[in-house]
């Protein structure tokens, strides 16, 4: 299988997570109308698509470690079972994240969401394999943290001029954030036990345990949705244009492509899951470019709102440039 192996290479794998992370649910707003709930099994296909395509191209390439189709048959129960459960995870996660773009905006969802997964991902991840200049990963944290707090308040200012739902959006951003910064460390422990499987094998797995936690609970969120919408049917999904299924599928592809590229770096010795994981997660950054600029989401705001926002970018590239460099100043 493929693994870099000098930081600079790394550190574009972690650049290309990063940018795939915060554009994926792009395909979700080029599909206007279509349920998020049916948007989700197209998604759930092109994970598949996405770890297969990988797995048998990068991950059957190069000299370190086990190619793929040969990791995917020795593969040990107890990795099994933390990929499976960090797919279970993360899958919970991802259904209330899109629940929140859904109602509240991609410029929202994403920097209170994944910004609180970043810090708790951050954490727990270094305290299973700590690698990097603590200081500048911590110190980083908490520039993503201001960043949060900031988005969350020009959120907030925002729909006190439109009177929606928007103390929802922020509570299922949070709900989600939880989630999704508590999976990476079982796909690290999938990864860094004796005898663990390599990344490629790792994200298959990974995604197994999304399809299979996701066929109950996206089908329950169909009967009982938590936008405070009419429930869905499945005809819906049958009668939708065959673009809108495309680009389903292709979210998932690029959000796989994100994981899998960053389960690559995170098994560099230098680098290790806490920065790969937060520097992937500098996807809210990615994520509320796109809605400020291209979807206007805030558009007619005030110049206090956009003043936020403003800080909001400043604080996460100050945030995102010490995760990077913590890497090269580590403590030997």
């Amino acid at each position: 299988m493929y693994q870099p192996e000098i930081y600079a290479s790394t550190l574009f794998f972690m650049l290309v997570s990063m940018s795939c992370w915060g554009s994926w649910a792009n395909t979700m707003k080029l599909c206007p109308g279509y349920r998020f709930q049916l948007f989700y099994w197209d998604y759930v296909v092109g994970l598949f698509v996405g770890a297969v395509l990988w797995g048998l191209t990068l991950g059957s390439t190069g000299q370190v470690g086990v190619a793929f189709l040969a990791d995917l048959k020795q593969v040990h129960p107890y990795h099994l079972g933390m990929a499976l459960l960090g797919g279970v995870i993360f899958n919970l996660a991802n259904l209330l994240l899109v629940a929140a773009i859904d109602i509240a905006g991609l410029a929202v969802a994403f920097p209170v969401g994944i910004g609180l997964a970043l810090v708790i991902g951050a954490i727990s991840n270094y305290v299973i394999n700590p690698a990097g200049n603590p200081l500048l990963l911590f110190g980083g944290i908490a520039f993503v943290v201001a960043a949060i707090v900031m988005d969350a308040m020009a959120y907030r200012l925002r729909e006190k001029s439109r009177k929606s739902a928007g103390s929802k959006g922020i509570l299922l951003s949070l709900l989600s954030g939880v989630l999704m910064g508590s999976f990476y460390p079982f796909v690290s422990k999938a990864m860094f036990t004796p005898g663990a499987s390599g990344p490629y094998a790792v994200a298959f797995f990974f995604v197994v345990g999304v399809a299979l936690c996701a066929i109950p609970t996206n089908y329950l969120l169909m009967r009982k949705p938590i936008d405070g919408q009419a429930a869905v049917d499945f005809s819906g999904f049958l009668g939708a244009p065959k673009i809108w299924h495309l680009w389903g599928i292709l979210g998932g592809v690029i959000w796989c492509t994100g994981a899998i590229f960053n389960f690559v770096a995170s098994r560099t010795h230098f680098v290790g899951p806490a920065v790969s994981y937060s520097i992937g997660q500098g996807a809210t950054m990615v994520s509320a470019a796109w809605g400020v600029f291209v979807w206007r989401e805030f558009a007619g705001t005030s110049s206090r709102i956009k003043m936020l926002l403003a800080f909001m970018f400043l604080f996460f590239l100050l945030g995102l440039g010490a995760i990077a460099a913590a890497p090269l100043f580590a403590h030997n």
